[in-house]
């Protein structure tokens, strides 16, 4: 019994160093796998990376290859450029007669855009005088209501819209008194300006009408328009030769003709203050 124990207290050593030597193979193993793995994986992300350097290697080539050929257009085009430039400069290559029409089709730009600019200060002209008539036609009146009178630029014309319930009774052509009145305004500015021609222009709704002597809108639109241009000419001394009288019927609406409203609005005398064109024809006649 004696010599079992002693052999066993013999063994215990050996058994210890035995298991702490397992215990460090297992950790030794496992960070060994542990290792492999990271291995692996690097050696997969280098594989990708050879890959992507080697599209961006390719990319490059093709950016370096477009551009070496833009070089050589750039190069072409200047050398072109440079060879047109010397050609005009000493006018070797283009006989005499080339030369005088390149230098007489400079100088007609020159005289168009002096041409243009003329228009252009004749139109500018135009407008602060349009905008002055009108500012005069507004003083004269006064403040009388917006629906009953209204003046307006519209395109380089001006426009005095006169409702028919200012002018005329319903379905007449005599200028009622308080009407006058408002011409005889509108007459001061217009004869202040002896160079200005216009046109009277009566206006209806679509209601059929025939009254008298009145076979339809047609004769009461011009029966109005002319018992107008008389009032002009022969109460307040405006010169006929200045003035037209027209008829325009239901044909020229402003509003639409299905409403109360808007037959109101369409039965209108309006004066067109006719533009100056003979100053534009004097232009064009000196070129």
């Amino acid at each position: 019994m004696r010599i079992k124990n002693i052999a066993l207290i013999g063994l215990l050593p050996i058994m210890l160093f035995s298991c702490a030597g397992s215990k460090k193979l297992k950790a030794l193993q496992s960070k060994y796998d542990s290792l492999n793995n990271s291995y692996s994986t690097l050696q997969n992300d280098l594989k990708n990376c050879n890959g992507k350097t080697a599209d961006l290697s390719r990319d490059k080539s093709n950016c370096d290859a477009q551009v070496a050929a833009l070089n050589k257009q750039i190069a072409f085009l200047k050398d072109n450029n440079t060879q047109a430039l010397k050609q005009l400069e000493d006018m070797s290559v283009i006989s005499s007669s080339q030369a005088q029409s390149i230098r007489k089709s400079l100088d007609n730009l020159g005289a168009k855009d002096a041409y243009i600019e003329s228009l252009q200060s004749a139109l500018s002209h135009k407008d602060s005088l349009n905008m002055a008539l009108v500012n005069n036609l507004k003083g004269a009146i006064g403040n009388l209501n917006d629906q009953d009178i209204n003046i307006k630029v519209e395109k380089g014309v001006v426009y005095v819209d006169i409702s028919d319930k200012l002018l005329f009774a319903s379905g007449k052509y005599n200028v009622a008194q308080r009407a006058q009145e408002v011409l005889g305004k509108v007459a001061t500015v217009l004869k202040a300006q002896p160079h200005i021609e216009f046109m009277v222009e009566g206006h209806t709704d679509n209601v059929p009408y025939r009254h008298g002597d009145l076979l339809d809108n047609w004769d009461l639109s011009v029966k109005r328009a002319t018992a107008v241009v008389r009032i002009l000419q022969n109460k307040y001394g405006l010169e006929p030769a200045k003035m037209a009288a027209a008829g325009r019927s239901e044909y020229l609406p402003v509003a639409d003709n299905a409403t109360t409203d808007g037959r109101a609005l369409n039965r209108r005398t309006r004066i067109v203050i006719l533009p100056q064109l003979d100053q534009f024809f004097k232009l064009l006649e000196h070129k």
